[in-house]
């Protein structure tokens, strides 16, 4: 079953890094679990892998990670 998240961007900003929002949501304990998982293809951003660590995320855009969905508002 897939636990559904969402985030909201800081006012000022129009995206976040996908290392950066693992560690946030605490889906990852470290900015260096964040960047194993990305680059093993664990992470998928609008139902493709992406392999980028520093991609930028904006509003609209969908994460899957283990048993976790998020979207970005």
């Amino acid at each position: 079953m897939m636990n559904a998240l969402s985030f909201s961007l800081s006012e000022g900003h129009d995206h976040i890094q996908l290392d950066h929002l693992l560690k946030i949501l605490g889906l990852v304990s470290s900015g260096g679990e964040a960047h194993q998982v990305i680059e093993e293809g664990l992470v998928s951003v609008n139902d493709e892998v992406e392999l980028r660590k520093r991609k930028k995320l904006r509003s609209g855009d969908a994460v899957v990670f283990e048993a976790n969905s998020v979207i970005i508002e």
